[in-house]
């Protein structure tokens, strides 16, 4: 059985694979994409967050932005110093911190230095 192909217009059989077609380029997952949806980031990331009692350390500490100093909504786990050029401390808990949505935006501008949060950890 033949059909019209919506690439090229002309008529094809129903299993030919036009030239035409545009084809999907699938983007290559980085390390530290498939790092993020590992088993062993999911149990750093929850320790992390037990460790820092589910409070951002930030605002605990009064940080620039606090509003409310024990702010337990919107929490992630942050990477002082950063996957892309320190991915041999993906799992160093020396190196995680838990922060709200706000101050994680701000560390991650460089507003908020890794040597404070070092410091504050």
């Amino acid at each position: 059985m033949k059909k019209a192909c919506p690439y090229c217009g002309r008529i094809h059989d129903r299993k030919y694979i036009c030239d035409k077609k545009p084809q999907i380029q699938k983007r290559q997952k980085s390390k530290e994409d498939v790092f993020r949806w590992s088993y062993d980031w999911k149990v750093m990331r929850e320790y992390i967050m037990r460790r820092d009692r589910c409070l951002c350390v930030a605002c605990f500490n009064n940080l620039p932005g606090t509003i409310r100093r024990l702010n337990n909504e919107d929490l992630s786990v942050h990477h002082i110093r950063p996957l892309k050029t320190n991915f041999e401390l993906r799992l160093d808990e020396k190196n995680l911190i838990t922060l709200c949505r706000f101050h994680h935006e701000m560390a991650e501008n460089g507003e908020i230095s890794a040597e404070r949060l070092l410091k504050i950890l």
